[in-house]
């Protein structure tokens, strides 16, 4: 047997053990190790790879458990005769290379000049990564959540999480969202109204496939999230941008007579933070009845609410079923999980419900039960009240280190949130100091991102304090100070 298949790697977060199993099993499927052929001995392999015997003789019992190996007597361990294999194995095609085919024409929404926030894989070996909705894990309960996972996979649970809900969601998770998230935002709606959606993103894409066409007038706030304005350019060019100031979406009148959608963050603007206040809400509702338009409203950022009594929703006040809820657990669990929820008329819900169900017929049924008892059991209060603590101290740290080093706060959030909105010099050039920054292990949202217009603003950035701790704040901003004043 090679060696080589059985280098395992200390610095990998997988157990020697699980690594072992993987390698054998590998080599196994790909014929490397072929039916009847004899591995290593214990003492062998624990010997070349300096590890304990123990760890071998585990992996070789766990692999004949599962089928892939043998026992025999006086002879170790063998591949099992029945151990599936690559059908095909190590056979290389002989077919000469033939030209490819061109692929740009054939796709019908390509993706080019699409901006996104870049966000590295990596992030965590940054020291000061001011990242925008990356979770960190020291402020999340993670035995509790554990548990409730091994809960949901309990004889008692599994025979329902294991099935295909078809065109339904888990109703012990879609009635703690009835009960509980909605009324806490002055919504009451019966779990019939509620679907459950891969996180608020998936919930913007159903409601935009289903409202939105070429000829659709589609209201987008600006900066926004960009995601959203990607999805709407893909189905529409007919976009009118609205400017956002201290209480969020400017009601230009005018313009919003021509269209037919809105979306608005009216909570906690994405990414300024700031919050309409309730006058404009209601002025908002006015003018959509007014104007016959409809409203997406995306509750962005509602549980990071830590510094003031929060608005109830724009959907609460929505007497004519014009606006349609869009919600998620991305900020306050892990975004991760991707579970989000939307919420609005009987007509849109059962259309989504359709055409989700087309897509990817229903979320994993196990991440919803898993969060139905998180909920159900206090741990996402406990989370919620923790997260809160940990926010508001180093949102506090935070503004007093901006304020020290001169970075300007244009985000004036009335609530708390995860995030600062930065204006810079005039002739800062946010892209460019992203740039600068990663190289010099600093983290941050570049601004160009967030708009949609041309003329737009470059000297804007979006900084986080979710990811990281408290102690490396100050030491950042001050980079970030210090590389702006070089540029300029």
């Amino acid at each position: 047997m090679k060696e080589i298949l059985f280098e395992l790697d200390t610095s990998l977060p997988a157990s020697l053990q699980a690594q072992l199993r993987e390698k054998v099993v590998n080599a196994i499927m790909s014929r490397a190790l072929a039916p009847g052929e004899r591995l290593p001995s214990s003492r062998a392999l624990s010997k070349h790879l300096k590890v304990a015997r123990n760890t071998v003789t585990l992996a070789y019992q766990a692999l004949a458990d599962d089928g892939y190996l043998t026992p025999k007597p006086r002879s170790g361990y063998v591949v099992n005769e029945d151990a599936p294999v690559n059908p095909l194995g190590f056979t290389q095609s002989t077919k000469p290379t033939q030209e490819k085919i061109e692929w740009a024409h054939r796709i019908r929404t390509p993706s080019r000049g699409m901006k996104v926030v870049d966000k590295p894989l990596n992030w965590r070996e940054y020291e000061y990564p001011f990242v925008y909705g990356q979770a960190d894990f020291n402020l999340f309960s993670h035995s509790e959540w554990r548990d409730c996972a091994r809960q949901a996979l309990g004889a008692r649970d599994f025979g329902a999480l294991a099935g295909d809900f078809g065109l339904n969601d888990d109703p012990m998770l879609v009635n703690y969202i009835a009960s509980h998230s909605l009324p806490q935002r002055g919504i009451y709606k019966v779990p019939e109204h509620v679907l459950v959606t891969l996180g608020a993103q998936n919930a913007l894409f159903l409601v935009a496939e289903l409202m939105i066409g070429p000829n659709t007038v589609v209201g987008l706030e600006d900066p926004c999230y960009p995601d959203f304005r990607n999805i709407i350019k893909t189905r529409t060019e007919k976009i009118e941008f609205f400017d956002v100031d201290e209480h969020g979406l400017v009601l230009d009148e005018e313009k919003l007579a021509l269209c037919d959608v809105v979306f608005v963050t009216p909570s906690h603007q994405s990414p300024t933070t700031v919050t309409m206040p309730v006058e404009r809400r209601k002025e908002l509702l006015r003018l959509a009845e007014k104007y016959d338009f409809v409203i997406i409203e995306d509750d962005y950022e509602f549980e990071m609410n830590f510094l003031g009594s929060p608005s109830p929703a724009l959907k609460s006040m929505d007497e004519k079923a014009r606006v349609v809820y869009i919600g998620s657990f991305s900020k306050s669990l892990f975004p991760g999980l991707r579970l989000g929820y939307l919420a609005g008329p009987d007509a849109l819900i059962d259309e989504a419900r359709k055409l989700r169900h087309l897509m990817f017929r229903h979320p994993p049924g196990h991440s919803q039960r898993t969060a139905a008892y998180f909920m159900a059991l206090g741990h996402y209060g406990a989370q919620m009240r923790k997260l809160k603590r940990s926010y508001s101290e180093r949102r506090n740290v935070m503004s007093a280190a901006l304020e020290k080093h001169g970075l300007v706060d244009s985000s004036a959030a009335k609530f708390g949130g995860t995030s600062f909105w930065i204006t810079g010099p005039e002739t800062m050039n946010s892209d460019h100091l992203a740039t600068v920054l990663s190289e010099k292990s600093v983290l941050i949202d570049r601004g160009s991102s967030f708009f949609g217009r041309t003329d737009a603003p470059s000297n804007c950035f979006r900084i986080a304090y979710s990811s990281i701790d408290s102690s490396r704040i100050e030491a950042g901003i001050a980079l970030i100070a210090e590389t702006i004043a070089e540029l300029s």
